[in-house]
Order: structure tokens, then C-alpha cells, then sequence
């Protein structure tokens, strides 16, 4: 009879925490645990950094936009400026809520980078995501895609290579026709994918004369998703003064339905008539943003009614991210 092997587990050497290096999710994690690392370190790291960032565009020029772009707006594209200016052979980076094939990034032919912004990422830190796929899209070869991965937790954030002073000016597009410089006549294949993508876009247009607030267009009824940069309990609070009081619609047909939150911000949303376009709501959203300064100011408790105004609100409240 074969006798047993000794066993060795619980003598194998273990790493401190902060000795644990990084690898895939499924491979065995070098602490010595036997353990797969996504079931060891690498859930403890995954949570921490998770609940670092509670805002991940949160200094950055634009942080409503940012979040209106990677969670509401179908077709968009920003142009980028880097802190340390644009490397040699590369004459612009373009931040696009989405790429072809859901590439993290593109470098074109020509040397710009296309950086996409709604991609799932590994880290938690959607900041420190994007910037190394930014970094890495800088120096990759033109005519290639950039492929996702695991951003080092000690790498650079968005704030720290990004000009905090350049402006961040959104335009929205009506279809995906930005993905290739010349779409009138791209291959047979491109133009497929083009039209495949273009009918499954929902019409969304930028409000001029209010910030960060997207009108959209659906079959049964049109919305106007606003976000903003106010504290989320200061804002509810305002928000049920306005509903108590009869003004928080955008006018007749109009109602707010609720809010939602995305990366450390809220975004009330209304219904609009299926009739009411992105025109119609300017005047009256610009309106509203009076009424809501007003009420932001108010320093004096809720009433009963507002109360109760408020627990509406919030009881259609959900969390994108």
C-alpha cells in the first residue's frame, strides 16, 4: 500500500498582504492560500479599490458630462487634451461613448486615437482604466485596436493626464459615422456594421442653455435625463420643494419621475410628451434651473408636504453605478 504523500499546504511560505503580486482571476493566488487568486487577495484588492472611487471623473473638467457620456448618450465624441500636449505622431485624441467591436481604444491610420468610454473595466477605477488604455493607445501601432486589461493600482488616473483647464464640449452625433473618416464610402462590411449600430441608437440631443441636460426620443414618450453636480441629499431636498409645490415639471404633459444615480451623481428624469422635441424643452428646462437655484438656497427644514414629496422621489430612486 502506497503510503502518503506529506502535506505541505500549511507549510508553504506566506506572503504579506502587501507581497502579493497581481495575476489573472482564475489562476492560483501566490500568497500559497491554494485558493484561486479572484476567491483570495484578489476579491480583498478588487473591493478596496472599488470603494475608493465612489466618483471617478470627480476633478475633471466636464464630470457631468462624463457621466451623461458613459451612461445616457449613445453617439458622442469629445476631443482630449493631454496635460503634457499630444506625442509626436499623433495629431488628436477623441474620447467616444463607443467604438466598434467594444474596443477599449483605436489608433487610426493616421496616428489619433479614438478612446472609447463605455467599456466594462477590471479595477473598479474607471479613471485609472481609461488613462492606461489612453497610454497605451499613444504608443500602439497605427491602424490597430487597443485590448483591455487589468490597469496597474498604483498607474495614473484621468486627472493626472488630463488638462483640467481645456474644455470638455461634448457633440452628440446622430449615428456612428465617426468611426471612420471617410463612411460615404467605407467596404460593404463597415457599412453594415454602421447601420446595424445607427438603428439601435436612441435620438438624444444636448440641451444649449442648460448644462449636462440630454433630451432622448423613445417610442412611447421622450425624457430629458439632467445630471448634476449638486450634493445628492441638498438636491432631493430642493427637488421636493419644487414637487410640492407644483414647479418641478418642465410644463404641460410634463412630469418628474424620479432620479437615479451614476458615479457619485444624481439625474433627475423627466417625462415629456411624445410630441415635445429637443427645442421645446429648452426654454422651460432653463426655467427650471432657476426654480431649483432658488430652492438649493432654502436653508429651513422640509414641511410635512415636502416631506412626503421627498420620500416619492426617493422611492424611484435607483443606482446605475
Amino acid at each position: 500500500m502506497a503510503k502518503k504523500r506529506p502535506q505541505t499546504k500549511g507549510k508553504q511560505p506566506q506572503l504579506k498582504d502587501h507581497e502579493v503580486p497581481v495575476v489573472g482571476a482564475r489562476e492560483p493566488c501566490p500568497c500559497g492560500s491554494g485558493r484561486r487568486y479572484k476567491a483570495c487577495h484578489g476579491r480583498a484588492a478588487a473591493h478596496a479599490v472599488t470603494e475608493l472611487v465612489q466618483r471617478p471623473f470627480e476633478g475633471l473638467s466636464g464630470e457631468c458630462d462624463w457621466v451623461a457620456l458613459r451612461e445616457l448618450v449613445p453617439a458622442a465624441t469629445v476631443e482630449l487634451t493631454p496635460k503634457d500636449g499630444l506625442p509626436d505622431g499623433v495629431p488628436s485624441v477623441t474620447l467616444a461613448t463607443v467604438l466598434p467591436m467594444a474596443w477599449p481604444a483605436l489608433r487610426r491610420e493616421d496616428g489619433s486615437v479614438l478612446l472609447g468610454l463605455q467599456n466594462d473595466t477590471s479595477s473598479g477605477d474607471l479613471s485609472r482604466d481609461l488613462a492606461d488604455t489612453l497610454a497605451r493607445a499613444l504608443t500602439t501601432e497605427p491602424g490597430q485596436p487597443v485590448a483591455g486589461r487589468r490597469a496597474p493600482a498604483d498607474g495614473p488616473r484621468l486627472q493626472d493626464v488630463l488638462d483640467d483647464k481645456a474644455p470638455f464640449e461634448p457633440v452628440v452625433h446622430s449615428g456612428f459615422e465617426f468611426w471612420v473618416p471617410d463612411a460615404e464610402n467605407a467596404s460593404a462590411e463597415v457599412s453594415a456594421s454602421l447601420e446595424r449600430a445607427n438603428a439601435a441608437a436612441i435620438p438624444t440631443v444636448k440641451l444649449a442653455g442648460v448644462d449636462s441636460a440630454y433630451w432622448c426620443e423613445t417610442p412611447e414618450k421622450n425624457h430629458l435625463r439632467w445630471v448634476m453636480p449638486h450634493a445628492e441629499e441638498k438636491l432631493l431636498d430642493a427637488l421636493a420643494r419644487l414637487h410640492a409645490a407644483g414647479t418641478s415639471s418642465l410644463g404641460e404633459g410634463t412630469r418628474l419621475v424620479g432620479s437615479f444615480r451614476a458615479h457619485g451623481l444624481t439625474v433627475p428624469v423627466w417625462d415629456l410628451p411624445s410630441g415635445m422635441g429637443a427645442q421645446d424643452v429648452e426654454k422651460p428646462a432653463a426655467e427650471f434651473a432657476e426654480r431649483l437655484a432658488a430652492a438649493l438656497a432654502v436653508a429651513e427644514p422640509l414641511t410635512a408636504e415636502e416631506r412626503r414629496a421627498r420620500g416619492g422621489l426617493t422611492n424611484r430612486q435607483v443606482t446605475l453605478s
